[in-house]
């Protein structure tokens, strides 16, 4: 299909399918690498490690060449010597394998980390499929793999030819010296082509590593669509999540308007707004709101206040400043102390009313409300989301407004 061509995949790999590609064996390897590796940690093993290596060799020479009459005629003392002969063996090239051993495990963690997984051991029928195989072949990457064939062919054997040319005097002037002098120099001309020829390995390598970082993350790349699938399995589907938060702003309010006939006092705008706010003397800090909305909102509230006998106080400019400025459940800010001060003041007064008689208190007008507090009256745009947003809460259960907010 067009959606999982190469052309289409323009997207990078996400960190989830990253990731996925890992679990699945995935990884970007670098053979001229571990080649590489393994190589130099033998050549520098022996050559590091050349006097021990040296001494163990020696050792065991002496004891297979050191003959006598009881090591010839007796069976037993002729497999004590091969054992002992193979033992020192062991001991003269075990350095170098646990060197090659370390080079072979972190060698591939260079630039695809360490992996262990049964994946790639499970049974693929696709595998088995020669279509597929040649289709691998006679793809980009096998043109490129054979190229880098040759290559490292060509530059690797250029290189050691190179250096055998450039000593090829000493090489043939061996033949004049004496056996020791001839064993050492030529053991050293040999560890400068084998030191020259690893070079040459190095710089394949080198090349080779960018190159298969660059095909791994190709191969993983995306199209748009597959990062607009993945991010929506991550994130949810936002026709879902818009759902989900709807819901809980439904059920937000249900629980908002149980607090209403709590509240102390609930300041109006009049019509607009209407926040109720709740103070209990020891208990609470300062007053915090309890019940706070807008048009519907605002009107069930009013109604609940009426029927709980809550005071209503038509305060604008408050009334604008705490539903901007408070959330719910929140205690009031400092600012808005006095103003609140004067309308609890009121409540009291008019309790004592109430219960005793006497003069009806007069409602306070005058309120320090800060004018950078007061967010003015509502627009008409925002007039109509919190009206949507209050029908389509309520409207989710299948109840009508009013009902839904007093559910």
């Amino acid at each position: 299909m067009a959606e999982d061509s190469d052309l289409e995949k323009t997207e990078s790999a996400t960190p989830r399918r990253l990731e996925k590609a890992r679990a699945e064996g995935q990884v970007a390897r670098s053979r001229e690498l571990a080649s590489f590796a393994l190589l130099a940690a033998g050549f520098f093993g022996v050559w590091g490690l050349s006097g021990p290596i040296g001494t163990h060799l020696q050792t065991m020479m002496r004891g297979a060449f050191t003959f006598n009459h009881a090591s010839v005629v007796d069976p037993n003392r002729m497999l004590i010597g091969a054992g002992a002969a193979g033992r020192e063996g062991i001991l003269a090239v075990l350095p170098v394998l646990a060197l090659t051993g370390v080079a072979a495990l972190l060698a591939p963690m260079a630039i695809g980390g360490w992996l262990l997984t049964g994946n790639v051991l499970q049974f693929k029928p696709e595998r088995m499929n020669p279509i597929a195989g040649l289709g691998r072949i006679f793809s980009l990457n096998g043109p490129v793999q054979v190229g880098m064939s040759l290559a490292k062919v060509l530059l690797v054997g250029g290189i050691g030819g190179a250096a055998v040319w450039h000593r090829k005097d000493e090489i043939l002037a061996l033949a004049t010296e004496s056996l020791t002098s001839a064993l050492g120099h030529g053991m050293a001309l040999i560890a400068t082509c084998c030191a020259w020829t690893i070079g040459g390995l190095f710089v394949i390598a080198a090349l080779d590593v960018p190159y298969q970082l660059w095909q791994y993350h190709k191969k993983l790349r995306m199209t748009k669509e597959e990062v607009k699938r993945e991010h929506r399995e991550n994130e949810g589907d936002p026709h879902v999540k818009g759902r989900i938060r709807q819901q809980q702003r439904a059920m937000a309010r249900r629980r908002m308007m149980v607090a209403v006939p709590t509240a102390d006092v609930v300041v109006t705008n009049p019509t607009h707004y209407a926040v109720a706010l709740q103070y209990a003397d020891g208990a609470m800090r300062a007053p915090k709101v309890v019940a706070k909305g807008v048009n519907l909102v605002a009107a069930r509230i009013r109604e609940l206040a009426n029927e709980h006998n809550v005071p209503l106080l038509e305060a604008p400019p408050l009334a604008r400043a705490l539903y901007h400025n408070v959330e719910l459940n929140r205690e009031i800010p400092g600012l808005l102390y006095n103003a609140v001060a004067e309308v609890l003041a009121w409540v009291y007064q008019l309790r004592r009313f109430r219960e005793d008689g006497g003069d009806v208190p007069a409602a306070p007008t005058e309120l320090d409300v800060p004018a950078d507090m007061d967010h003015g009256p509502i627009s008409d745009d925002e007039m109509r989301e919190e009206e949507q947003e209050a029908l389509g809460a309520n409207d989710g259960h299948g109840n009508g407004s009013a009902n839904g907010a007093s559910a």
